[in-house]
């Protein structure tokens, strides 16, 4: 984009902000019309255009909307998105889990890689780890539904997550935000730019300081559990030394002190963490809570008050990431308009977790984990005569190394498991994506991705017996190690071909029908955190995904009504499932990952939005997800009996989604606004974590609604707003985790949460 476009786009994204525009669940636009929706420009496609315009099913969740909703993590928008379920691992809450049309990876730990990519600024994050913290002075959200393999590359066999950050434009400007909470919530963010040479560079920080008391309470000490406090920074430095070149530093830190996981104890009688209600243990303050699976057979229920237990280690859990991005930008070469970005990212997380949770000292876990990625992306985009297009090269190298130091008393007192993981991944790939415009109506598209992977792995497993608590000096010494000691893992890579395939006709001015069949794959690996041999020795291969699409995307009535429609059949192969499992005859916990046989995926989504009169803004969608393995002999580790699990659900896959949403942005003769917002969002029962879809593994159906009510003063100088998520105070379960003879691992939604913010801008 040259500097004259990037002015022109940032000016009129800024404009709409303050605009009298309806607010809705995709409101970034870079313009207004005098009535009706608004358009809405996403890069999707590594370019910036119109989301009517993209042959792609795609939502946008636009910046002011996220402000105002009080959004610092994307996992907040888990139920607004059609056939996308946002969230964490139950012991491991900064990990994100994404998964989209059934697609996803729910295991905490980097070996098992992603199959949603988050990219944040034109940079994929590799790690999982942190990808839920720092989502603020948010220009808006991207959630790509389907493979995007040809223009993203690998492990986006479900989808991406395009996270668009404001930019510097130049202009001296910006605004500071308080938020303040039911559960001791506390925000301060807020932006400034500062013009250093007009025309030529343009400086810009941003910033937000979070913090709230959790929500679950501690038996052994009554203390909450699950708090939050969160800084972040960001620095940008945008520099235009020409009409046809821009460059952009960026650099941002984020720092979280939480307070440590928290588990659930979802035990039965005869498991091994099992502890009865209403017991006390090592002098707790509060009795044992009743177990939210205790009914054995039925799905787990969240009860009214929620209760967990921690007496064994610190309530700390810390993440130090620093991230930077340079983009640079040259138009109008004899290539095209070229793009750089290069990325650099690193973070440290480091927690103790209760992992029985109760007052009990059962088994706890002392986790450090420390990873760096380096990324460049180098590409043009071409134009000439019919034919456009999009080439390029892409390289990234990651590297973590991880420890886990595991106190298993349940099992024999001191008996201790100490597990190492160090692996290094290199990603090369060349992509190249066209589209010929056949006739003024009908384009033709087409693109291909050569990737070639390559991993270094190396897992080591040490067991014995230990005295030294988890907080000591020499808390990974050991008094007795037992023999047999385990080092896995391996070199080893794959090449993989990706590609799309696929035809876009204007039907008139504003329709768009479209249909495509895409390629997409998710590199191999090794299980990095093993319990015996067999779970590490050998790598597990690539997935591969085929989906053919089809799609409608029409404004109706001068842009009065907006419907896009999807459909999809997805055929999945060698798809890849993290298997945790325990022994009880033999005390031990295993992991791998598996590449189940087949499995198919169908399903649409339909978004709806109608403006009947000026300023009041009605909302929906509806998506059903039909996601069975079709061929699946599934070998179980420790009865070693084999289950055909033909025509059971994926994990995390509900079958239905609703949202229904009403916006009234009403202008008052003084310029004024008032913006009242209301969403109802219902999502069916899934199964989480148990590939046998158990009952215990069952997540409850969700309805939540969430409102809110702003009041902009004349000219947008300042704002005053209260908003509401889950006001009916709905109590649910978000994760469960069913381990057959150890427990169920038991994750709680978040309760009603409601505040109030104030905002000036300038």
């Amino acid at each position: 984009m040259t500097k004259i476009h990037r002015y022109l786009v940032s000016g009129a994204v800024g404009a709409l902000a303050m605009s009298a525009a309806p607010a809705f669940a995709q409101d970034d636009t870079a313009e207004q019309p005098s009535s009706g929706l608004n358009e809405i420009v996403v890069t999707a496609q590594k370019t910036a255009e119109s989301i009517q315009d993209v042959p792609i099913s795609i939502t946008a969740v636009g910046g002011e909307r996220l402000s105002d909703m009080q959004v610092t993590t994307l996992q907040a928008l888990q139920g607004s998105v059609p056939n996308v379920q946002i969230d964490n691992f139950a012991n491991t809450p900064n990990n994100a889990v994404f998964t989209i049309r059934g697609i996803g990876v729910i295991e905490p730990d980097p070996y098992a890689g992603n199959t949603v990519s988050i990219v944040v600024d034109g940079v994929p994050q590799f790690f999982s780890m942190g990808a839920l913290l720092d989502t603020y002075d948010v220009q808006r959200v991207e959630i790509l539904r389907g493979p995007q393999g040809t223009l993203f590359g690998a492990n986006t066999t479900g989808g991406v997550v395009n996270v668009v950050t404001n930019q510097p434009t130049g202009e001296f400007g910006g605004y500071i935000k308080g938020v303040y909470g039911n559960w001791n919530r506390f925000d301060v963010s807020g932006a400034l730019e500062v013009p250093i040479a007009e025309d030529l560079a343009s400086f810009k920080i941003a910033g937000i300081h979070t913090e709230r008391d959790g929500w679950v309470t501690n038996v052994y000490d009554g203390s909450d559990m699950g708090s939050k406090n969160v800084d972040a920074i960001r620095g940008q430095l945008y520099l235009t030394p020409s009409l046809d070149l821009s460059i952009t530093l960026q650099g941002e830190y984020v720092g979280a002190r939480n307070g440590a996981p928290v588990v659930v104890n979802g035990g039965l009688p005869g498991e091994a963490n099992y502890v009865p209600e209403g017991t006390f243990w090592n002098g707790a303050e509060l009795p044992m809570y009743a177990s939210p699976c205790a009914v054995a057979g039925q799905p787990c229920e969240a009860p009214d008050k929620f209760f967990s237990g921690n007496n064994e280690v610190p309530d700390t859990s810390n993440i130090d990431t620093y991230f930077g991005i340079a983009t640079i930008e040259l138009a109008n070469t004899a290539i095209g308009d070229i793009t750089s970005i290069t990325g650099y990212k690193e973070f440290t997380q480091f927690e103790y977790t209760d992992q029985d949770g109760t007052a009990k000292t059962n088994n706890a876990t002392r986790r450090r984990t420390k990873g760096w990625q380096l990324s460049e992306e180098f590409r043009t985009a071409f134009e000439s005569g019919i034919i456009s297009g999009v080439a390029g090269v892409f390289f990234m190298k990651t590297n973590y190394n991880h420890y886990q130091m595991y106190h298993l008393d349940f099992a024999l007192p001191g008996l201790i498991q100490y597990n190492e993981q160090d692996q290094t991944t290199e990603s090369y790939s060349a992509f190249l994506q066209t589209y010929a415009q056949v006739t003024d109506r009908l384009k033709l598209q087409a693109g291909i991705r050569f990737t070639h992977d390559k991993i270094d792995a190396r897992s080591t497993l040490d067991t014995g017996l230990g005295s030294e608590a988890l907080t000591s000096p020499d808390w990974d010494k050991f008094d007795v190690l037992f023999p047999g000691s385990l080092d896995v893992g391996g070199k080893e890579s794959w090449d993989n071909v990706g590609w799309k395939l696929g035809l876009d006709y204007e039907l008139g001015d504003d329709a768009l029908a479209y249909a495509s069949w895409s390629r997409g794959f998710k590199s191999g690996g090794f299980t990095g955190r093993i319990g015996v041999a067999a779970d590490g020795d050998t790598p597990y291969n690539p997935e591969e995904v085929d989906t053919f699409e089809v799609g409608l995307k029409a404004d109706f009535f001068d842009r009065t009504i907006r419907t896009n429609f999807a459909a999809f059949y997805t055929n999945y192969r060698d798809m890849q499932l993290a298997q945790i499992y325990f022994d009880p005859d033999t005390n031990v916990q295993g992991n791998r990952i598996l590449n189940a046989a087949k499995s198919e995926i169908k399903g649409f989504e339909l978004e709806a939005q109608a403006v009947p009169v000026w300023g009041l803004t009605l909302r929906g969608a509806v998506s059903y997800l039909d996601a069975k393995y079709k061929d699946f002999d599934y070998l179980d580790p420790v009865s070693t009996n084999v289950f055909d699990l033909t025509g059971f659900r994926l994990q995390n896959a509900p079958e239905w989604q609703t949202m229904l949403g009403v916006n009234y942005d009403y202008e008052m003769n003084s310029g004024s606004r008032i913006v009242a917002d209301v969403s109802w969002m219902y999502t069916s029962k899934k199964y989480y974590t148990a590939i046998v879809n158990t009952p215990r593994s069952t997540v409850q159906p969700t309805y939540l609604v969430d409102a809110l009510l702003t009041y902009h003063a004349p000219g947008g100088e300042w704002s005053a707003g209260l908003w509401g998520k889950n006001l009916l105070d709905k109590r649910y379960i978000s994760t469960v985790y069913d381990s057959p003879g150890y427990m169920g691992i038991v994750g709680y939604a978040p309760p009603r949460q409601y505040g109030a913010s104030l905002q000036y801008n300038f």
